[in-house]
């Protein structure tokens, strides 16, 4: 691949970029608040479950663990998750550097328009090839073993009023924080170390390890991520703006949940 610098620019020098203990303290909040936003959304469904059934108290983790249970409340809480855990991560990532936000090139984080318009369609071609590509290549390494992830499963069974909302954030909002994260803070922090075209690598492979618990920790799933993270850094470093990996990132999302409306509503 060819990038447009493979050598750290100056502008990090004078500017309050991120370390990678920032960006990786950041990914790793965003994590933390998807598990203690769920978990507080369980405990509080468990409690009223418990009231109201005149349960005691040590019934209160049964009760949330059989409401999260549910595919149509497990639906609810993700969503609820995903759009608090995103815009308090945005708000703060906005906040602790904003000379960072809209400038292009790196180590800022492209909420910019791209000077090269063209690289719209190619990103949304990528996105949509990916899966494909991706999809073969994991098919390949597990040598007939199943691979699903664990958003699949839940949005394979529940209803349509709920998988449109659903399926809206998972191509929307999860690719724009995940991108500010990864493409945004990570790969600035990085490159101003080892340069774009080895920072683009190495936030790859981040991104691919972070998404294993979803694939049940399958080793064979990580090449395809990787490939994909490849793509998105490429994008982000060429375009000079992080809205064609977002793009990218929400067509690939989308590719891979619109098995979801084939099914029949509840089925």
């Amino acid at each position: 691949m060819k990038y447009a610098s493979d050598s750290p620019p100056s502008l990090p020098l004078l500017l309050p970029a991120p370390s990678v203990w920032h960006a990786l303290g950041f990914i790793a909040l965003y994590f933390a608040l998807q598990l203690a936003i769920g978990g507080g959304i369980g405990l509080v469904a468990g409690l009223v479950a418990v009231l109201r059934h005149g349960d005691g108290l040590a019934d209160l983790i049964h009760q949330a663990r059989a409401w999260l249970g549910q595919s149509d409340a497990s639906a609810v809480a993700v969503m609820v998750t995903l759009v608090i855990s995103a815009v308090l991560i945005i708000h703060l990532v906005r906040r602790r550097w904003p000379s960072l936000w809209t400038l292009g090139e790196l180590p800022g984080f492209g909420f910019t328009a791209t000077p090269i318009p063209a690289l719209y369609a190619v990103a949304l071609a990528l996105g949509v090839l990916m899966p494909f590509v991706g999809g073969m290549l994991t098919q390949w390494l597990a040598q007939g073993h199943e691979v699903s992830q664990d958003i699949k499963m839940l949005g394979a069974h529940i209803p349509l009023m709920l998988r449109l909302p659903l399926a809206l954030l998972v191509v929307s909002l999860g690719p724009l924080v995940e991108e500010l994260l990864f493409r945004g803070v990570l790969l600035s922090s990085i490159s101003r170390h080892v340069g774009n075209g080895w920072a683009v690598a190495i936030t790859a492979v981040l991104f691919a390890c972070v998404h294993l618990p979803d694939l049940s920790f399958l080793w064979y799933a990580l090449p395809n991520l990787a490939l994909l993270g490849l793509v998105l850094g490429w994008l982000r470093v060429q375009s000079g703006s992080i809205w064609p990996s977002v793009l990218a990132h929400g067509a690939n999302n989308l590719l891979a949940v619109v098995s979801w409306f084939m099914m029949m509503p509840g089925n």
